[in-house]
Order: structure tokens, then C-alpha cells, then sequence
């Protein structure tokens, strides 16, 4: 299907710029969304909109559990949802929760395997809608991660970027909280750049399509203090290390970070997810004294 035959039928759809509401209407990002979806795949898809990514998953999945918090969209997509499965040799067992994700727990949703995750999210909510996701990286058993195998979303081009940075990366602007959060319970790649002119109405910036799969383990070892000394080393790009963490009442710093061999001038930017997992346990132990 064409852009234009997308734009016909959502022109009368009075979009709210409160929800962040952009419709992808170019059918090859669509496609390239159903490329990772399976026909025994049970598929989540979040902020629905008015179906048009849905009424192409129905025709793939095992089951779609579509979730909107919009009511005009959702009559919207029952309608166009109904039809393609009408359309569809086998049948797909198709559901619309009308509910913020944000207060869903989509453990109920899983069935005899983990569930896949598809999601065109307003901007606005990326990170908190992946903390509910995949959880705090300290957060070893959470529901929702547990129950999902991979995640296809679709994010600001910018945040994507973000989402895949490393301390080796170009700009290490990027590379933070975010990334430290989606990359220790996922791998994470940039499937696919997408034009601001595949959606309606057009935001002003590009996206991506980003894909995290979900690893069983953590990337690296879970200590007491991680998650803080983290958010600390972050908390201040300004400031190096040492100065972030003693900001941040941390005792014995100097020492610890010499037993990590980790400079007392670089920036937390400058630090790998190991490198954090190493000077957690030092700062562990040297509270402990």
C-alpha cells in the first residue's frame, strides 16, 4: 500500500498531540517491522494507533495483543484489524487492551513462549516505557523482561543512537544512562533508518527501527551498588569521576578507583559496563570498612 492511501484513510482521524501520535504509513517499514514477526509468534504491540502496522501483524502472528490508550484510535482499529483477519487463512487471536502500557503488566500475556514486543512509542515516554520493559538493571526478576523474547521499536533517530552506544562510540555524548540500561539485559542494533516523511502527520525529526534481544543473563555481574554508582558516574558530565562519586557520598572513591585502574580525572562516559560492574564491587567493599 502507498503512502497516499494511508494519508486517505487517517486524514479524518483528529490526531492529539498529547499522546505524540505519528502514524507510519510507508509500507516498507512496515515491512520490515513483519520481518522478525513468526507465524507462531504471540506479538505485543504497543500504541496500536489506528491498526495499520496491526492489521498486517494479524495476518502473520499466532496472536496480537494490541495496546491503546486511545479510544477514538481503537474504533479505528477494530475495524481495520476484524478485516484482515477475515482475510487470513489461518486465525489469529487478536485482543485490544485499552490501558496505559505503563500500568500494564504484560506477563498475563504470555502463553507457551516469550512474547514479542512491537512498538511505534511517542518520544516523549521512550525511556520510561523501556525501564518498564526491561526493568533497572538490578531488577533480576522482573515480570515483564522475563516474559519477552525481543523487542522491534520504533524511536527518534537520535535516541536510537543512544540506545546502541559504547564508550568506544564517535560521540560519546551518546552513550549513557540509556545505553547502559538497554544493552545490560539486551543486544541492541539499529535495524533500519525511517524518514520523519513515513509518518502522519510528519514529526520533525527521523527515527529508527532498533532491535533488542533479550538475554536470559544480566551482561555482567549484579552488586549492591551498581545501579548507584551508574546514575552517579552520569550524574555530572562535567565532572570526572572521582568528583561524581564523592558527590554522591561514596566512601573510599580514591582508593577504589585505583584498584580498577581507572584514571581519577576521566568521565564516566569513558567507562564500559564492566568497568561500572568492577568499581561497584570495589565501592561495595571499601563501604563495608
Amino acid at each position: 500500500m502507498d503512502k497516499e492511501s494511508y494519508i486517505r484513510r487517517v486524514k479524518g482521524f483528529r490526531t492529539k498531540k498529547t499522546l505524540g501520535q505519528n502514524f507510519l504509513i510507508d509500507y516498507s517499514a512496515i515491512e520490515k517491522i513483519l520481518e522478525y514477526v513468526d507465524p507462531c509468534d504471540d506479538v505485543v504491540e504497543i500504541g496500536a494507533g489506528v491498526g495499520f502496522v496491526t492489521e498486517e501483524l494479524v495476518k502473520k502472528a499466532k496472536s496480537v495483543t494490541a495496546i491503546e490508550i486511545d479510544k477514538d484510535a481503537i474504533k479505528i482499529l477494530e475495524k481495520n484489524c476484524k478485516f484482515s483477519i477475515l482475510n487470513k487463512e489461518n486465525s489469529c487471536d487478536f485482543k485490544i487492551i485499552e490501558q496505559d502500557i505503563l500500568k500494564t503488566d504484560l506477563s498475563q500475556f504470555k502463553k507457551d513462549k516469550e512474547l514479542k514486543i512491537v512498538a511505534n512509542i511517542p518520544y516523549y515516554i521512550t525511556s520510561p516505557i523501556l525501564a518498564h520493559l526491561l526493568g533497572e538493571i538490578d531488577d533480576i526478576n522482573n515480570k515483564n523482561r522475563n516474559s519477552i523474547s525481543e523487542i522491534i521499536l520504533m524511536v527518534q533517530y537520535e535516541v536510537a543512537k543512544r540506545l546502541v552506544a559504547s564508550e568506544k562510540s564517535e560521540n560519546i555524548k551518546d552513550y549513557g544512562l540509556l545505553s547502559i540500561l538497554a544493552q545490560f539485559w539486551a543486544d541492541v542494533e539499529i535495524i533500519k533508518k525511517v524518514s520523519k516523511y513515513s509518518f502522519y502527520p510528519a514529526p520533525k525529526v527521523d527515527s529508527a527501527l532498533v532491535r533488542l534481544r533479550i538475554n536470559k543473563n544480566p551482561k555482567v555481574e549484579v552488586t549492591p551498588f551498581l545501579r548507584k554508582t551508574i546514575k552517579a558516574s552520569f550524574s555530572t558530565r562535567r565532572k570526572n569521576i572521582k568528583n561524581c562519586l564523592q558527590n554522591a557520598s561514596f566512601l573510599g572513591v580514591e582508593d577504589a578507583l585505583q584498584s580498577c585502574n581507572i584514571d581519577l580525572n576521566t568521565r564516566g562516559e569513558k567507562l564500559s559496563i564492566q568497568d561500572f560492574s568492577n568499581l561497584s564491587k570495589a565501592l561495595y567493599e571499601k563501604s563495608k570498612n
